[in-house]
């Protein structure tokens, strides 16, 4: 699935709880789509496997934000039948490259099986599977001064479906401790520049719808507003305030 099908404004949130009636909550809310963070939230592989199944029924598009870049972990995720993947750390274009190729069957090192539930549990046939595997979208995050220099390269990987900037990691790697110091700001505007000319989808990770509107100004159309555990956070203190 090419970034053509992202909406212009794309909505969705981090979820950090692994309890798939949160995905069917977050599912009922309208969100574009979610991202199971598994790099940073203690989740299983079981546990993805109940949230994915929870995702596709209340129609949620979700993404693993993947805790490593390994054969054997792409594998596993893509075969629960998920939309695409986050992949952290992608500094460069031989990794977007690699990355891409673990998820890719036709020219590609993806083992094949028609048994998971992303063919259908062996009811679609090899060709089916193997064109719906072929669709999987990667979202590669540009977080360090690397990866700025190289997010050119890594936008004209085919098959990369766009850039998702870091913004914390990023100003760690500048020596920074705020994310919206005015050097990681002006990578952000780079990068979503870089984006755009590739006609790449541009992500960011925002706190508040507010700072949506500013970041889609600058050329971001994908947005992980927080998380289900800010969100709730936010719900108890507006019942108290």
């Amino acid at each position: 699935m090419s970034s053509s099908h992202t909406p212009v404004r794309a909505i969705g949130t981090f979820i950090k709880t692994a309890a798939p009636q949160v995905v069917e909550v977050l599912g009922g809310a309208g969100l574009h789509f979610a991202v199971i963070d598994a790099e940073h939230a203690p989740f299983d592989r079981t546990t993805i496997d109940m949230m994915v199944i929870a995702a596709r029924s209340v129609q949620l598009p979700v993404f693993v934000r993947i805790p490593d870049k390994n054969a054997s972990t792409i594998q596993w995720v893509l075969d629960l039948g998920v939309e695409g993947l986050l992949v952290p750390h992608v500094d460069t274009v031989d990794e977007a490259r690699s990355v891409v190729a673990r998820t890719r069957f036709i020219d590609g090192e993806r083992g094949f099986s028609s048994s998971p539930r992303f063919a259908g549990y062996g009811a679609m046939g090899m060709r089916k599977a193997i064109e719906a595997g072929e669709g999987t979208r990667i979202m590669c995050q540009i977080e360090s001064r690397a990866a700025c220099t190289a997010a050119a390269d890594i936008a004209a990987v085919d098959g990369v479906m766009g850039l998702f900037i870091g913004r914390a990691d990023l100003a760690i790697s500048f020596g920074l401790t705020d994310s919206r110091a005015p050097e990681v700001i002006d990578a952000t505007v780079d990068v979503l520049d870089i984006a755009r000319r590739f006609g790449k989808t541009g992500g960011v990770a925002a706190g508040s719808l507010a700072e949506c509107t500013e970041f889609e100004a600058m050329g971001a159309n994908w947005f992980v507003v927080g998380s289900d555990q800010s969100l709730l956070r936010k719900g108890a203190q507006a019942l108290v305030a």
